[in-house]
Order: C-alpha cells, then sequence, then structure tokens
C-alpha cells in the first residue's frame, strides 16, 4: 500500500492570502469577492465586498477550484476549450475558463487555489497574481 501525502495552505497563510489579494482588487478600482481553496478545490478562506455583485460569488469560488484542479490558470483553460478533445469539459458546471483563478503553490507543490471575481477577467488575474507574489507564494 502507498500513501501519499498532499500539501495544503494553511488557514493562516489562506487569511494573508486574502488581506493581499484585497489590497491588489482594492488598488485597481474593482470590488471582488474572493476565493481562496485547499488543493482538493474546498473552499479554505473567502470574503465578498460590500458592493460586490452576487454573481461574483459562484464565479470567484469555480475558478478556484478550477486553479486547483489541474494546477493551472482559468485563463489557460480558456485556450484549451478551442482543442475539441478536450471541448467536453467546458460542460462541467464547475469548470471556469475565464482569468481570474490562479494555484497556490510552494516549493513545486499544489496548495489550492485562489479565485477573484469583479473586475475584468485580466484585473481579476492580474489581482489574484500580485496576491500570491506578495504572500510568498509567487517569486
Amino acid at each position: 500500500m502507498q500513501i501519499i501525502n498532499t500539501a495544503t495552505i494553511s488557514l493562516e497563510a489562506a487569511q494573508a492570502l486574502l488581506a493581499e489579494a484585497r489590497r491588489a482588487c482594492t488598488a485597481r478600482g474593482f470590488a471582488a469577492t474572493i476565493a481562496i481553496t485547499d488543493a482538493g478545490g474546498h473552499l479554505r478562506a473567502f470574503e465578498r465586498a460590500d458592493t460586490a455583485p452576487f454573481l461574483t460569488v459562484g464565479v470567484a469560488s469555480d475558478k478556484a477550484w478550477t486553479a486547483a484542479s489541474f494546477g493551472m490558470t482559468t485563463h489557460q483553460w480558456n485556450q484549451y476549450m478551442a482543442d475539441p478533445s478536450v471541448a467536453g469539459l467546458a460542460h462541467h458546471p464547475r469548470m471556469t475558463p475565464v482569468g481570474g483563478g490562479v494555484p497556490i503553490t510552494h516549493e513545486g507543490r499544489l496548495l489550492g487555489g485562489i479565485g477573484i471575481s469583479g473586475g475584468t477577467s485580466a484585473q481579476d488575474h492580474e489581482a489574484a497574481e500580485e496576491a500570491l507574489r506578495n504572500a510568498g507564494f509567487l517569486q
């Protein structure tokens, strides 16, 4: 029998990342919903700004889940959906191939995903990457 240990983001690190993401979104001038999942795609930290539209709740959560699912950014999924061999994944109810979801990694191990929704897909993506960088997850 082989046992595989899975790394995950701690609650403390998830909350610190959430604070960095809030700052990155505010600096870009938009109210956002921010979701952080563990490596299994389960919600670890979450916040919806007072003025963020309610649709952003599901979108941010699903972006984080999508990023954690294969350890790929959600904007990469958008490009893959053009390939007929993976296009069927677009029908998965949580698949969100729109920028703003980025995997959380540390020392080459997947810890989870962050999803931001509220700005344009480019703004969401940039804010997620800035938050990860400022929290020490991206070099």
